[in-house]
């Protein structure tokens, strides 16, 4: 019987890989749309189509021959480079809620849940994260996973990324925030050797600084890791947050900066420490809605001009309250004007740019996605304006309607690797009831074993 039933779920699973292959290579013509290409070269393309098959873009054009494509109709509505989350936290998103500034600040809070947390607790929580993020038409992330507290932690973290559909760079990281120890390193090459350089969810290093920046074997540990990195080729995130200077200075003195490393934060930069990165080739990601809750100040998009690479993060669907890029622009904009006591300050061409293309530079993904081009992958967003917050709307630019107006549940259709997987508004492969309800039934035990009031 036992037998049996393998072989009844082996069948199963083969056939399910095989509709999920099928799908990817699947020909779909986007037809009719406004189209906002992000390419500077193109700009937007009024009623216009865009032809996908084997996950890639293939043509974008007015009345494209469909062929034996599947058609999504886009008259009407907005076709947009799926958005880039340049940075994040998904396991987190099962602490929702429980960060209460005076009574639960995030840092201790989410440290003393995270250690807690069970391979299949990981799993819920990024999984949970991925699918948010792609409802409201993010379609790659960065997840900084600085809770790996076993190989089987850091597994788990990878199938739910992978189960999910969204393109990412998984920053594998420790758990231990102090940086005494090192990260498996093993493991980490492990996984980037199972991953390959072409899958979709590939392996980077979530890299920290130690506190004590005279500590000499703490220093020769992060050297092992840095090299690490460096002799696989795999990108690198680190935090410069709190004591931002001397870190930031750290990074310049002992020559850490090159293009694959990915500052996060910096929200203080002196103009010096910008230019050094910059020269670098390095690139930075700026997350508002957290760096503005957590206390690390203003984040002045204008404060940070000089810098050639430059994206947007969520940093955590439960620090920043949701996954929505959209107000995580709308936040930027307003914090710029208002600061700058200047309306002309922010275009909101701009901070789409840095949600869609300068997040995929500063992932060093902008060959793949970004924006809407022959040869790219089909990483797609259709937002429709049949809403009553988009109502109103008389033609034009776009772009203002989109970041001071829009919501993740105008997103209509999302496209990944050109596989559908937001259609009608309607998430696809994804049991959501049954996902809401193990999320909160982990995010509770969770918070009782933690003994979190």
């Amino acid at each position: 019987m036992k037998t049996r039933v393998a072989a009844l779920l082996l069948m199963l699973s083969a056939c399910w890989e095989g509709a999920t292959a099928a799908e990817s290579s699947d020909k779909l013509l986007i037809q009719g749309g406004y189209v906002m290409t992000m390419d500077p070269l193109v700009g937007d393309l009024e009623r216009s189509d865009v032809l996908v098959e084997g996950g890639r873009i293939v043509a974008v054009g007015r009345d494209l021959p469909p062929g034996n494509a599947r058609i999504v109709d886009a008259r009407g509505q907005i076709v947009l480079p799926g958005f880039v989350d340049a940075h994040s936290h998904l396991y987190v998103t099962t602490m929702r809620g429980q960060f209460r500034n005076q009574d639960g600040q995030f840092f201790p809070v989410s440290s003393r849940l995270a250690a807690q947390m069970t391979p299949a607790d990981t799993y819920t929580a990024m999984y949970l994260g991925a699918v948010e993020l792609l409802t409201g038409g993010v379609t790659t992330t960065g997840d900084f996973f600085d809770n790996v507290l076993s190989p089987a932690h850091g597994e788990e973290g990878l199938r739910a990324l992978n189960d999910a559909g969204i393109r990412a760079t998984l920053y594998y990281g420790g758990p231990d925030k102090t940086t005494r120890n090192l990260i498996d390193l093993d493991h980490l090459q492990t996984l980037v050797k199972q991953q390959g350089t072409e899958h979709r969810v590939r392996m980077g290093l979530a890299w920290r600084l130690p506190r004590n920046r005279d500590d000499v074997k703490n220093w020769a540990m992060r050297q092992q890791e840095y090299d690490t990195a460096r002799r696989l080729q795999i990108p690198i995130q680190v935090h410069v947050s709190g004591e931002a200077h001397p870190m930031f200075d750290a990074l310049i003195k002992r020559n850490f900066l090159y293009p694959g490393l990915t500052v996060v934060h910096a929200t203080d930069a002196q103009p010096e420490q910008l230019r050094a990165l910059d020269k670098s080739g390095g690139s930075l990601v700026l997350t508002p809605l957290s760096e503005q809750r957590v206390g690390y100040g203003l984040t002045r998009l204008d404060h940070f001009d000089g810098v050639s690479r430059l994206g947007l993060g969520i940093d955590g669907n439960a620090l920043a309250g949701s996954a929505d890029m959209f107000a995580n622009m709308r936040l930027a904009a307003l914090t710029w004007s208002g600061g700058s006591r200047d309306e002309k300050g922010p275009a909101p061409r701009s901070l789409l740019r840095l949600a869609t293309l300068g997040g995929a530079e500063a992932l060093g993904l902008a060959d793949e996605v970004g924006s809407i081009r022959k040869g790219k992958r089909a990483d797609l967003q259709i937002i429709a304006r049949d809403a009553i917050n988009l109502a109103g709307f008389g033609g034009g630019d776009p772009s203002a309607l989109l970041v001071y107006s829009a919501r993740p549940d105008n997103v209509r259709t999302v496209i990944v690797d050109g596989r559908v997987l937001k259609r009608d508004g309607q998430l696809q492969r994804v049991d959501l009831p049954d996902l809401l309800h193990r999320a909160e039934a982990s995010a509770t035990q969770l918070r009782h074993r933690a003994n979190n009031p």
